[in-house]
């Protein structure tokens, strides 16, 4: 054990020792043992309201925690001061009712407050206090309400002792079992630290509320007076709680950040304010209907009234700071969205530069290897006189300049200068004449086609001409993977799935390196002269014209797989159908 921790048991254990041996040097109800009790007594408890208003001083984020905490302390030290007053200043018998009971029943309510607030999670800088606050002030209101519904009426209007007594201690009980429960949660809740804090909290106030059942049970056989020795375990429950708010600095209490916020526990303030809402008119119907007393039935009722009334306008208030809180959060999420929207069009916009670069850069790339074997040519065809030789530079030049024109024509389908008209398309006829263009050339190197259409394939929309370019841009890149390796099978299967018509094409061939990329322009594994990367891209622009979409992955078995979708024809055809009767 620290010394740090001597230091404090020590006096603690010899003050209690004291206090205890009091009784038998002091007579039991004279002046001077009275005055010791109550003054000791009201002392720790001043105590321990100087230390949570310290602590409330000290953090800003645990503030609101420990100024629920001074609340409840402080209401507890009016309770005492109350005793001192009648019993020492003014040398009485507290009476039997005490309105100090009314203060002693409301000093918990600060504490429940207190510990619903979490002051173990961090919060952000825009939750707003007023709302806890409100909270407080409604739980405050419900128990003045349930002790002026349950216990004031046999205490100040009809005045029956046994029932008052008995009534109030079962209330005061249940005070303190929500207390406890509360923190007792976050004992198994929390670690750390805030563990040590709460359960020193815990073992406190449960000593306390031991102590404040045998002590009502002794007031009732008419055996407690003060500095008797019931008070020994009350004045240890004090110091165990002085103790603990006077840790907190050495604990270094912080907020821990919220992983994830609770939904259950959000709800749960305003499902207790619909609690008692709704209990408050159930306890009236019973006020109304079975209490044989008409004095206590009429103030019960009154009481019943007057707290809707307050209740109502406390939830009216919260309802509306929860739609100016409302407004503020969508006015901010509003202008959080004008923001994204705005740093999204200038990524759109950044992209759109980057890949024109890269189309600028692979045009000049291509465009460039034809240019200078033509100004190569040319030049030796200067230089030469011999015509045989003047024919085969000649050749060469038509020869690059009918690659430069391909490759101009093919950047004009990849962007899609030429408008196109659609109709309704066999999607499964446009299949059988792709391959019967490529049948030559898919037989060479022994590739193998295996085509599956289904028979009930609905019609798409679309251009006939560029569908056709589609396949064969797909098949053509399936059968040049298999010729580079000792050739396989492409395998179309063409089927209906909901709404769409699905093509699939797969090969067996090695797969694609990196098929996330097939789809860019100028992206190709082809040699030099093969290919410009093209085809691919110009496919996926006619897809997405046709509303369609291509992906392409790699199957786990080997080789590559490209599925088009397409939209089938029944909704498009009746949405063409209602263009052309408007």
């Amino acid at each position: 054990m620290s010394s740090r921790i001597l230091r404090w048991i020590i006096p603690s254990a010899a003050l209690l020792l004291i206090y205890a041996l009091l009784p038998a040097f002091l007579a039991k109800g004279s002046f001077a043992l009275t005055a010791i009790g109550d003054i000791t007594t009201f002392a720790l408890f001043l105590w321990a309201t100087i230390a949570a208003c310290i602590n409330a001083r000290r953090d800003r984020k645990t503030r609101a925690f420990w100024a629920f905490m001074t609340a409840g302390c402080s209401i507890w030290s009016i309770d005492l001061g109350m005793w001192v007053y009648v019993e020492v200043l003014l040398r009485r018998e507290i009476p039997d009712p005490f309105v100090g009971d009314i203060v002693l029943f409301l000093h918990v309510v600060p504490f429940i407050a207190a510990v619903a607030l979490r002051p173990h999670r961090d919060r952000s800088e825009n939750d707003k206090l007023h709302l806890g606050t409100l909270s407080f002030f409604m739980l405050l209101v419900w128990w003045m309400f349930l002790y002026a519904f349950v216990v004031f009426p046999d205490e100040y209007v009809v005045l029956n002792k046994d029932i008052y007594t008995h009534n109030y201690d079962r209330l005061y009980v249940l005070e303190s079992l929500v207390l406890l429960g509360i923190v007792g949660f976050f004992i198994f809740k929390t670690k750390g630290t805030w563990r040590k804090f709460y359960s020193c909290l815990f073992a406190g106030w449960t000593l306390y509320a031991v102590t404040s059942i045998f002590i009502n049970m002794a007031i009732v056989r008419d055996t407690y007076y003060t500095g008797s020795f019931y008070d020994v375990p009350l004045l240890a429950a004090v110091l165990c709680l002085i103790w603990t708010f006077t840790q907190v600095p050495k604990w270094n209490l912080k907020p821990e950040p919220i992983e994830a916020p609770s939904l259950r526990w959000s709800r749960l303030p305003t499902r207790l304010a619909m609690l008692a809402m709704l209990s408050a008119p159930v306890m009236g119907f019973w006020a109304l209907f079975w209490d044989p007393v008409p004095q206590r039935r009429h103030f019960r009722l009154a009481v019943t009234f007057v707290t809707l009334l307050v209740l109502g306008f406390f939830q009216f208030l919260r309802q509306s700071l929860l739609d100016h809180e409302l407004l503020r959060l969508l006015a901010e999420s509003h202008k959080r969205l004008e923001n994204l929207e705005r740093v999204q069009n200038k990524l759109i916009q950044k992209e759109k530069l980057a890949s024109l670069g890269q189309l600028a850069a692979g045009v000049a790339h291509e465009i460039n290897n034809p240019i200078a074997a033509i100004l190569g040519y040319a030049e030796l065809l200067t230089s030469t006189d011999d015509k045989l030789r003047q024919s085969t530079m000649v050749e060469k030049i038509a020869q690059q300049a009918r690659r430069t024109r391909d490759l101009v024509s093919r950047l004009l389908n990849f962007a899609n200068q030429t408008p196109t008209e659609k109709s309704l398309v066999d999607v499964g006829a446009l299949l059988q004449r792709a391959l019967q263009l490529e049948t030559l050339r898919v037989q060479e190197g022994k590739v193998k086609v295996s085509i599956q259409v289904d028979p009930d394939l609905p019609q798409v929309w679309g251009s006939a001409g560029q569908l056709v370019q589609c396949f064969m841009q797909v098949s053509s890149n399936a059968r040049d993977a298999l010729l580079e390796t000792s050739g396989g099978t492409v395998s179309i299967n063409a089927y209906h799935d909901k709404d769409e018509v699905v093509i699939e094409f797969s090969d067996t061939g090695p797969g694609i390196t990196e098929p996330d990329r097939v789809f860019d322009p100028f992206y190709t594994t082809k040699a030099v002269g093969k290919g410009a990367g093209l085809g691919l891209s110009a496919t996926y622009g006619i897809m997405q014209d046709h509303a369609g979409q291509i992906t392409c992955e790699n199957r786990p078995e080997g080789g590559a797989v490209f599925v088009l979708r397409f939209p089938a024809a029944k909704q498009e055809a009746r949405a063409e159908a209602a263009l052309v009767n408007t």
